[in-house]
């Protein structure tokens, strides 16, 4: 069972994994690669962490927590330009706070099958945005246009650190990817 983030380094170092693992998998991505992402000795690291397989869970378990919440504040909204729009924003919000674990959710989309838990944030994903992937290709190829955009313009916005004036710019363009007319 992975444990909760005790401090905030802990949650740094979740983010820095949750990024490694999105972009390499598990089994590419080395105790050694973990531990220099953030700087710590490979002991430093295993002090906060067991070992790679609970800092994996930990930082799945992380991403499970933003899904479900976010899943819960849009439940309430219709399907339509308002839940999108709502749900786009709350992923942002957290993509640009946390860009590895958002990283990390977001993997289903670009590994599918790689990971166990991936079908149940798909499922997740499907249920925020009310879409049947199988029924509404159109809209389902849309959503992920969007979140693939998310993904990579929050990393960029965090590289720049300007997280501030490219927020609403990334909105846009999300919700112009899903076919939405700004109101």
């Amino acid at each position: 069972m992975p444990r909760q983030p005790r401090t905030g380094v802990d949650e740094r170092i979740l983010d820095a994994a949750a990024a490694l693992f999105a972009r390499h998998g598990f089994e590419q991505t080395s105790l050694k690669s973990l531990a220099d992402a953030v700087g710590l000795s490979k002991a430093g690291l295993l002090h906060h962490f067991p070992s790679k397989d609970a800092l994996f869970e930990a930082a799945w378990e992380q991403s499970h927590v933003i899904t479900r919440h976010v899943l819960e504040l849009v439940s309430p909204l219709p399907a339509g330009p308002q839940r999108d729009r709502r749900s786009l924003e709350l992923l942002t919000d957290y993509a640009l706070d946390r860009p590895g674990i958002v990283a990390l959710l977001f993997r289903s989309m670009t590994a599918p099958g790689e990971d166990p838990q991936q079908a149940q944030d798909e499922l997740l994903l499907n249920e925020m945005f009310v879409i049947d992937p199988v029924t509404e290709m159109p809209r389902a190829i849309r959503i992920v246009g969007a979140l693939s955009a998310m993904a990579v313009l929050t990393l960029l916005a965090n590289q720049q650190g300007d997280k501030t004036t490219w927020r609403p710019l990334i909105l846009a363009t999300c919700y112009d990817a899903l076919g939405h007319q700004e109101a």
